[in-house]
């Protein structure tokens, strides 16, 4: 039989060996013909084939007929491999790279005996290779080349650590998780958690969350699996996510370095920790819930590099600037911030705490929990579980002396009740409500049960605010918004020709999604005479609303239409945060 030289000029093994080649054609699975065709094909191949693949491939034998004819001309048993489930350590008796190259599996060991599956029994050196690398007998055992792939593919899979690891390594390019360190002193226990690639998939999510600028992360445990989100300028991003074996180790982790107890697993739980990451230093707020299929956690990031405290870059408009900073100058009066959660409205409070921030003032707030730390300011942790809520907190800030007082949030009458008092004595506060627009605030806090007149002569200002996805600066392009969303924009259709707007086309800059950052979307009214009177008279929000726009308030959809204008955002982002009454 004719031999073949490859491109390296070494000589090519045939298809066939003889007494084989001898057994298929007396046997009549094959002709001679056909021996010669498969003998030819081999012969230019560039890379060797296994025969058995080739013969079921090409069509020349059924998987049936090939394993028939293999085993009884060889004298080997043939093996199911689908019904063996093989121990890692008999898997260890070879390596993958073996396993792949020769399509050969272990299957069982005994003291002196390794039962290997193969596809090839003719070939008898790779037989051999592994009888020297393991110092055991070889007893080979036929089986099918697609339960053998099919074996290698599962039993040689990457651990669900080094998966999880690997999708977060592609994710983060050059960034060293060596960079995070845990900040205050966290004791080690021991457990399931005590495992290096737990700790490194921990770090390379935070790593990545943190490189992203995320707000939150979600890690949400499936029936199948544990989902990863990380909400980024706003909007949640599926990230890769984390194996169903590593669940409860990556949660234990998280729990660990929060200080929150590991085995409570029935019962929310809030924590926080610190992480330093090149050279700067984030705080996490941490919450725990139990689901179905195990506990979600959720990770605030708060990181301090990017707060924002320059009033002039959040994103006011000249005229609104103004009356807030005239507002925050003011010797007494309650200043009110308003929006859903996550709309900015701490960021805006401590902006304007910053500018008015002096020596000559003592400013105090009670904020639960203190998100950022700002230096000259005395900011105080309320703890509702142990009798220190917010109305507790501000009656002991009335002896300290205050000048400026800030409450996170006026969530009932004792605490609104405090706030007016003290605005009304000489104090100047400033909070936060949750209300749709500015109008509705001043109903809110008489809902509380405040009195209208002590409302209407304690409130300065009412400010409400969105946030909108700014369009990414690097990938930023004109284009012509449909006349249907102009219209509901409120922008004449006739007058879009005189008019630019703008879009993010996508650019790794933005991860090809068009926004990079947020900007403000105000709504400020200011208190007068005719809106106290509404007040005192308990008009509706819809006349106050009337009243405020008659003297000039912007809402919060005007504001939006300046920011598209000003090529800020796009009209779609504006109309999904507002809304027009």
């Amino acid at each position: 039989m004719a031999k073949s030289m490859g491109r390296t000029g070494s000589v090519k093994k045939p298809a066939f060996s003889r007494s084989f080649q001898r057994y298929v054609v007396t046997k009549g699975y094959l002709t001679q013909e056909q021996v010669a065709e498969v003998e030819k094909a081999f012969s230019v191949m560039e890379k060797p084939q296994n025969l058995a693949s080739f013969l079921i491939e090409h069509s020349f034998l059924s998987e049936e007929q090939v394993i028939q004819a293999l085993s009884d001309h060889h004298k080997i048993p043939y093996i199911s491999i689908s019904d063996y489930e093989i121990d890692r350590e008999i898997l260890d008796s070879v390596n993958e790279e073996t396993a792949r190259r020769y399509q050969i599996i272990p299957l069982d060991r005994t003291e002196q005996q390794l039962t290997v599956a193969v596809t090839d029994p003719d070939n008898i050196h790779h037989l051999d290779e592994i009888k020297l690398k393991t110092k055991m007998d070889v007893l080979p055992v036929l089986s099918l080349p697609r339960e053998i792939e099919s074996a290698i593919d599962k039993y040689y899979a990457p651990t669900p650590e080094q998966d999880a690891e690997d999708s977060y390594s592609a994710l983060l390019g050059d960034l060293e998780t060596e960079e995070l360190e845990v900040v205050q002193d966290v004791e080690e226990e021991e457990g399931d958690i005590d495992t290096a690639p737990v700790i490194r998939l921990v770090n390379m999510l935070i790593s990545e969350a943190i490189r992203t600028r995320s707000s939150d992360i979600h890690i949400e445990p499936e029936e199948k699996g544990v989902r990863v989100r990380c909400r980024i300028d706003g909007v949640l991003k599926e990230m890769p996510g984390i194996p169903k074996k590593m669940q409860n180790a990556t949660i234990s982790r998280i729990k660990i370095i929060s200080e929150l107890d590991i085995s409570e697993k029935r019962k929310p739980q809030d924590g926080r920790f610190k992480m330093k990451a090149e050279n700067k230093v984030v705080d996490f707020r941490v919450s725990t819930i139990p689901t179905v299929h195990g506990e979600k956690v959720v990770m605030r990031l708060l990181d301090k590099s990017n707060l924002q405290l320059d009033l002039t870059k959040l994103g006011f408009e000249p005229e609104s600037l103004a009356k807030f900073e005239k507002a925050i100058k003011r010797p007494f009066g309650m200043i009110v911030v308003t929006g859903p959660t996550g709309s900015g409205k701490s960021t805006t409070l401590y902006s304007g705490l910053s500018r008015i921030n002096d020596p000559a003032k003592n400013i105090m707030t009670a904020e639960d929990p203190v998100e950022y730390q700002i230096r000259g300011i005395n900011q105080v942790q309320a703890r509702p579980d142990i009798g220190m809520g917010f109305a507790e907190v501000l009656r002991s800030f009335l002896r300290q002396d205050p000048d400026i007082i800030m409450v996170g949030e006026i969530r009932d009458y004792d605490t609104g009740s405090i706030a007016i008092k003290a605005a009304l004595t000489g104090h100047l506060v400033l909070s936060t409500l949750h209300t749709n627009d500015a109008p509705s605030s001043i109903n809110r806090l008489i809902d509380m049960g405040i009195e209208p007149f002590l409302v209407g002569a304690s409130l300065l200002l009412v400010v409400a605010q969105r946030l909108a996805r700014r369009i990414c600066t690097k990938c930023s392009q004109p284009y012509a918004p449909s006349m249907d969303l102009m219209t509901q924009l409120g922008i004449d259709p006739e007058k879009a020709g005189e008019l630019t707007f703008h879009e993010g086309q996508g650019c790794p800059n933005c991860t090809d999604t068009g926004y990079r950052g947020r900007v403000a979307l105000y709504e400020v009214l200011e208190m007068s005479d005719a809106l106290s009177n509404g007040c005192i008279e308990k008009a509706s929000n819809n006349d106050l609303r009337m009243i405020a726009r008659r003297e000039g308030m912007r809402t919060l959809r005007d504001s939006g239409i300046v920011k598209v204008l000003e090529g800020s955002t796009t009209v779609s982002e504006v109309l999904s945060v507002t809304y027009e009454n």
